[in-house]
């Protein structure tokens, strides 16, 4: 019988539909601000993949919220709870649960780059892991491109037909100096992850300097495009940041600002923010690819949910990136993973992708 851990990071992902950046340490403004919790959720679509080889697995989970719950839900019949949190959950009690279960055949866990860092410093190269997205920052390459993937490439390495592994980073930003507009990441170690690189995300890499330039006309070519008296909102990324330097307004670094006549109305929105917004004008959308990573959208953008996608409509969205970041992403698709799957089926299909002034190319959208 193989083993599984299995770690929730109950309250991960929380900051981001309501514009915190994060939720280390903010956990309770978040939920004071309408957050909810969904990580429970997106580690159930990766558990429910390996529900055909339920009764060949014990699974060793932390209580409650944490990975017990979930897993009896599910019906796996050998689950044995091996760390007992107490309360709200903490980075501690992710570290306790981790070391708890090591020996795993494999680790199963969901959270962001703050919980990576945990699972790395409780067990460091020791197990062989894998990331359910389900937080706000998700930079490192020890997560899939989303949950199901994690369940089908779990399913592969449990049954054998997945036997090498590689190391893979554990980066993590800080929250405090995010939000206060200033990007500080760190390298914290690594983790070992099955390899199979169609199933896990890329590393984020930032855009050279020398793709400046291509911003500028980029930016010049959406300028030209937007209308009058209809809103625009702009999201996260080097190259939307050119564009609001184009129209010389400020913008949020990690955020989703709305502009109508070259003119800001809201910076930093949230998603419900967003969503009352939607009534009061036309509105479309400016997004631009992570580098290195290709998430359009569901990777430190959440407050553009599955909801806001779908009232907005694909039409209404407009994609910028510069053919550098293009070609870097060696002819795999851009992603999106919102958690919504209507608005992810939407999504899918190619649409034109504005790469420099007056010019574009075609590029497709997909879920993995």
């Amino acid at each position: 019988m193989k083993h599984l851990g299995l770690i929730v990071n109950p309250i991960a992902g929380m900051g981001g539909s309501v514009g915190l950046k994060g939720t280390d340490g903010v956990a309770a403004e978040a939920a004071r601000l309408g957050a909810v919790r969904h990580s429970g959720d997106r580690a159930e679509k990766a558990l429910r993949e390996l529900l055909p080889i339920k009764d060949d697995l014990c699974v060793l989970c932390a209580s409650g919220e944490m990975g017990e719950a979930l897993a009896r839900k599910l019906g796996f019949p050998n689950v044995q709870v091996v760390y007992r949190s107490e309360g709200e959950t903490t980075a501690d009690d992710t570290i306790r649960a981790a070391r708890a279960m090591e020996g795993a055949d494999l680790l199963l866990f969901a959270g962001g780059d703050g919980t990576a860092r945990n699972i790395y410093e409780a067990l460091g190269e020791k197990t062989v892991a894998i990331g359910i997205p389900a937080g706000v920052k998700i930079h490192s390459p020890v997560y899939a491109i989303r949950p199901e993937a994690a369940g089908k490439l779990a399913l592969r390495y449990l049954e054998g037909k997945c036997r090498r592994t590689q190391e893979a980073e554990v980066v993590d930003i800080d929250e405090a100096a995010y939000r206060d507009g200033r990007v500080s990441t760190s390298l914290y170690g690594y983790l070992m992850i099955p390899d199979e690189r169609d199933y896990m995300q890329h590393g984020k890499a930032p855009s050279p300097v020398s793709e400046h330039a291509q911003q500028e006309s980029i930016a010049c070519d959406m300028v030209e495009r937007m209308l009058p008296d209809t809103y625009y909102l702009i999201g996260p990324g080097s190259t939307t940041r050119t564009l609001m330097d184009e129209m010389g307004l400020p913008d949020t670094l990690i955020g989703v600002d709305l502009v109508c006549n070259k003119k800001i109305v809201q910076m930093d929105l949230s998603e419900q923010e967003i969503l009352k917004r939607l009534s009061e004008k036309p509105t479309h959308l400016v997004l631009t690819p992570t580098g290195g990573q290709g998430y359009l959208l569901g990777r430190g953008n959440q407050q553009l949910s599955g909801r806001v996608v779908k009232k907005i409509g694909k039409e209404n969205i407009h994609v910028l990136a510069t053919k550098e970041k293009l070609f870097h992403l060696m002819g795999r698709a851009l992603l999106v993973d919102t958690g919504d799957e209507e608005a992810d089926r939407l999504l899918c299909g190619y649409t034109r992708v504005i790469v420099s002034y007056h010019e574009e190319q075609m590029c497709r959208i997909a879920t993995e």
